[in-house]
């Protein structure tokens, strides 16, 4: 009698040879199977980590329909509406590096009471604690600070409503919360703006659990507002800048990225409402032929985003290239990303 196993008869993309070594087209037709159906014309909002400003821009520049709740590149030039945060994301949040920023975002906007006003000062300057960067030389005065956050998260509702789907990058566990609202800021005070003080912040390092209860808090303030929103997740592949934990580096980042895509991957399992799309995995590991990183190690290089969004595309569309040119994605170097992160590089000793 032959011995049978359960792996006797699997098909070539669970077996890594035929799956990454030979990279057979049977196996990279199975990287990514979609759980929901996307079109050019589905209604799409970014949000994320920096590596969503890659995606935004690529599926932008294919012609996928990304929503821009606060547009202003038709008035003045990309570069310089970019430094001001336009056009960088469907609307002007920054950067929502942890599932906890994502999460308020959606509360507050969707909410009846706003959350608290966070304002940091600097040389004089006023700046909305949980998007410092998008005023780079800040506001003339608190009042202003407060009627920009007021006219963005309408800006933010509006664009809720009229998504089909949001694509959030999910970047880092690590994160500085504001001890007296209790809010997850995108950096900690004194980065941009404003002054540290360990008795007004604490430093977090989002476990698990509470990844998975703010995505799930997230999805249920939609449901409740009549919004049937799905959620497409994705990991950057960016490793962090640095790490407040005390652990190496390398460590640090092994146990964020680990605990996001563990997440990702129970919400595919056990959630219609969710599904992730493997950023992570094209652009970190030889799945499809990496790791696909510029000379800094740390973002991803033009052929590795091609190689992404062609991908992304090729899951819905039979038609589909097999990666975007660069000149059609326009995807720039690390000078062109906007990431508060990046500053911290500046402390180093």
């Amino acid at each position: 009698m032959t011995a049978r196993s359960p792996y006797q008869n699997l098909p070539p993309q669970a077996f890594w040879r035929s799956a990454i070594v030979e990279q057979s087209e049977a196996a990279l037709d199975h990287l990514f199977v979609p759980k929901f159906a996307l079109t050019h014309e589905t209604a799409l909002m970014t949000a994320g980590s920096c590596f969503a400003q890659h995606m935004h821009r690529a599926l932008s520049g294919a012609g996928w329909n990304v929503l821009q709740a606060e547009p202003m590149t038709d008035i003045v030039p990309r570069k310089l509406a970019e430094k001001y945060s336009y056009g960088i994301y469907s609307a002007r949040y920054g950067n929502l590096y942890t599932a906890r920023q994502f999460r308020q975002l959606i509360q507050e906007a969707l909410g009846d009471t706003p959350l608290n006003l966070l304002v940091w000062q600097r040389d004089g300057r006023y700046f909305d604690a949980l998007r410092p960067s998008v005023e780079p030389d800040g506001y003339d005065t608190a009042h202003d600070v407060k009627r920009a956050r007021m006219e963005h998260i309408t800006a933010v509702r509006a664009l809720l409503q009229q998504a089909e789907c949001i694509i959030f990058t999910l970047g880092l566990t690590e994160c500085w919360e504001d001890a007296a609202t209790g809010l997850a800021l995108p950096t900690a005070p004194g980065t941009i703006a404003g002054d540290y003080d360990e008795t007004s912040v604490i430093f977090r390092n989002f476990t698990y659990p509470e990844v998975l209860a703010d995505l799930e808090i997230a999805r249920d303030t939609l449901r409740a507002h009549g919004l049937s929103t799905k959620i497409m997740l994705t990991v950057s592949p960016v490793p962090l800048t640095a790490t407040a934990t005390g652990t190496h580096i390398g460590t640090a980042t092994t146990y964020s990225k680990s605990v996001l895509r563990a997440v990702c991957g129970h919400l595919v399992q056990t959630d219609a409402d969710f599904d992730y799309f493997p950023s992570y995995e094209i652009i970190t590991t030889p799945v499809v032929g990496g790791p696909f990183f510029a000379p800094n190690l740390r973002q991803p290089s033009p052929t590795g985003v091609d190689v992404v969004i062609g991908l992304f595309a090729a899951a819905f569309m039979d038609d589909a290239p097999a990666a975007f040119p660069q000149e059609n994605n326009e995807v720039g170097d690390e000078d062109d990303v906007q990431c508060e992160e990046i500053l911290l590089e500046a402390f180093r000793q």
